[in-house]
């Protein structure tokens, strides 16, 4: 059985290349694998931004196995179609009646990016009809698929985990702190990714800013703004006094680096949209201390390898006493990133992940 893999790879600036980049040199070692060429079943890798739009079409010309990355596709819909067929593919998803509700949608797009709302409706219907199964991360994203496909096959896999070879030198996360002018004795806090509205920034600089005076800690903002305007939104507060380090993005090398200079990842994710952040992964599986939202989305994770923040109106005031714990406490932010990484490595292992997408893929390919 030769499997068709199809994502985008390095050096498309999106975690799922990476992922995916990963993830193909595990496979590798167990089976046949043509990049972007339909084989004899076909991989097909979905998120949410425009790098999936032609690998969506085939995915529903030519069915395969999806991978979910994001499990609302919402998102990726109002970003790639027109009007009308945006309406007609919500229609399609949840009814006729509820037609008015699409063109609301669609007329207030450009709240997508935050209200909940429109992350109560994935639309995943279409794709998951054509496909002959469904690979996702984590349980919320299982249920989201059977919601709109009563009897899908799914198949849950933990996301991918592998360190670099070779890690980052501790002089070189020392020499960075330097450069950065971040004392050993300064706890240091880092955020990374793609930074959207999702990934609670405003919570964190707010709280950042309410523990500065009274507490040794700064933090790293790493990665690109999803727009300008939310970039000048923030701007106020990047730049209120000092202790706030900011950084673009960076190269898979000088991400390594950074992550290993931090001391606690904070990586938020409120609304969500049913995936499994690459971000909590790799600082987890790196051994460091990650505080998530806590969600479903992050229910496999064991209670005491992580710091679980209610997204709520409470938000704000529990990431900021998290943070004076873990910068008073630093032991404990180390047990907790002990922790992390003795579940990842076990769970989320590179050869135990290929071997289960091989099981679902050859289970599949067995239904034809």
């Amino acid at each position: 059985m030769r499997v068709g893999f199809f994502s985008p790879l390095p050096p498309a600036r999106t975690g799922v290349a990476d992922y995916s980049a990963e993830l193909l040199r595990a496979m590798r070692a167990l089976g046949e694998i043509e990049v972007n060429s339909p084989s004899d079943i076909s991989l097909y890798h979905l998120g949410n931004n425009p790098y999936h739009s032609e690998i969506y079409r085939r995915a529903l010309d030519q069915p395969g196995v999806i991978v979910l990355h994001d499990a609302v596709l919402h998102h990726f819909f109002l970003g790639s179609l027109k009007e009308r067929e945006y309406v007609e593919e919500f229609v399609y998803n949840y009814g006729a009646c509820n037609e008015g509700m699409a063109r609301d949608f669609w007329r207030h797009s450009t709240r997508s990016a935050a209200d909940p709302e429109f992350f109560r409706y994935p639309m995943l219907k279409r794709v998951v009809e054509r496909s002959l199964g469904v690979i996702v991360h984590n349980p919320r994203a299982a249920a989201m698929v059977t919601a709109h496909v009563p009897g899908a096959v799914v198949y849950e896999i933990p996301h991918l985990f592998s360190l670099p070879d070779p890690l980052p030198a501790d002089f070189e996360t020392i020499r960075l702190r330097e450069l950065l002018g971040i004392p050993a004795r300064v706890f240091l806090f880092g955020v990374f990714g793609y930074l959207r509205e999702t990934k609670r920034l405003r919570s964190v600089l707010r709280a950042f800013h309410r523990v500065h005076r009274s507490t040794e800690i700064a933090l790293l903002v790493a990665g690109e703004f999803v727009s300008k305007d939310f970039a000048r939104s923030l701007e106020p507060l990047l730049t209120l006094g000092a202790g706030v380090h900011r950084t673009g993005y960076m190269t898979e090398p000088e991400f390594w680096r950074h992550a290993g200079a931090i001391d606690a990842c904070i990586n938020l994710r409120y609304p969500a949209a049913g995936e499994t952040s690459g971000i909590s992964i790799r600082l987890m599986g790196l051994g460091k201390p990650v505080l998530v939202s806590e969600c479903p989305e992050v229910e496999r994770f064991p209670e005491n390898a992580c710091l679980r923040v209610d997204p709520g109106p409470g938000e704000e005031e529990m990431l900021a006493e998290y943070m004076v714990w873990l910068a008073r406490y630093p032991d404990d932010a180390r047990e907790i990133g002990r922790r992390a990484a003795t579940y990842i490595r076990q769970c989320h292992a590179p050869e135990r992940v290929a071997r289960l997408y091989w099981q679902a893929l050859s289970d599949c390919y067995h239904r034809i």
